[in-house]
């Protein structure tokens, strides 16, 4: 796989810059964000296939006054570097963000994870056992209806192996107005300049966008969606009505297997509805981490 972006590079002008560091865990360098003073509850961002920290630049700062908010860059993609032991798979990278946990010294009082990444955080509180909130933004939970069910992961895996498909669409990515173009055809969002120059940065990057397909070609959803009825966690699900990548019947039905989910569907925004509109996002995640401390209280 071709190296991701360069930190001194790609980097150079990453929202939240100064708030950044690198982690070692076996494996892998980590590139982490944490924001607040350190003295509140922790809050874990996980963001989505294809995405990186800069998912979560207009949210970190609304969570940091109550929160220490802790954003990595998921393997294989952004600028953290390394392959967790079992690739990128929905176990294998769970496993992977328990290790940066333990190495940081953090225990999450509530996980947020967008699209792929609610699938993450998920299977990490199944993993360890925990009863910890979770929010899911546009959540990735169910398999794909149908023939693609079978077709989409075959094909990932066909791509994948090729080298040659991840330089060609970071290639692509590179053309004037390319990736607002994708962007908006794949996620019904319209993103600002910030958000649309980072996106391009990744896309236009062969190692990035190798990463992403073979997180997808790596992904199990059947397997999660028999493990979602023994999650015991209380869970905010939270979907956008103009999503064209994430169908809100799947939502629905992955929220109905759920034992402890509440499902809110936001009306006007698309899959990165985080992006667009961050000081709602914050909101739906300070309430449904204050009901729970409430109800456990």
């Amino acid at each position: 796989m071709s190296s991701g972006p360069r930190w001194a590079v790609e980097g150079r002008n990453w929202p939240h810059r100064a708030a950044s560091r690198f982690v070692e865990t076996p494996g892998l360098t980590w590139h982490v964000q944490q924001m607040g003073d350190g003295a509140g509850p922790v809050a874990l961002l996980l963001h989505g296939t294809g995405a990186a920290t800069h998912s979560w630049r207009d949210v970190m700062p609304l969570l940091a006054r109550d929160y220490t908010v802790v954003a990595p860059d998921l393997p294989g993609h952004g600028f953290t570097q390394g392959r967790p032991q079992g690739g990128l798979t929905l176990v294998a990278m769970a496993r992977a963000v328990d290790d940066l946990l333990g190495a940081l010294g953090q225990v999450p009082a509530v996980v947020v994870g967008h699209s792929a990444g609610a699938a993450i955080a998920l299977q990490l509180v199944h993993w360890r056992g925990d009863d910890v909130p979770v929010v899911g933004l546009n959540p990735a939970l169910m398999p794909f209806p149908g023939l693609a069910a079978q077709l989409f992961p075959s094909l990932a895996r066909m791509l994948f192996v090729n080298p040659l498909v991840p330089r060609m669409l970071a290639g692509i990515a590179r053309l004037p107005g390319e990736p607002e173009r994708f962007l908006r055809r794949a996620t019904g969002s319209a993103l600002d300049a910030q958000g649309l120059r980072c996106y391009a940065a990744l896309l236009g990057n062969a190692g990035h966008c190798g990463g992403a397909m073979e997180m997808m070609a790596s992904w199990d959803l059947d397997t999660l969606s028999r493990t979602l009825p023994a999650i015991t966690a209380p869970v905010q699900l939270v979907h956008a009505r103009g999503d064209v990548a994430v169908p809100l019947a799947s939502v629905e039905k992955a929220a109905a297997l759920l034992p402890h989910a509440r499902l809110e569907v936001l009306p006007g925004l698309g899959h990165l509805a985080h992006e667009e509109r961050p000081d709602l996002v914050a909101a739906l995640i300070h309430a449904h981490a204050r009901q729970q401390r409430e109800t456990v209280g």
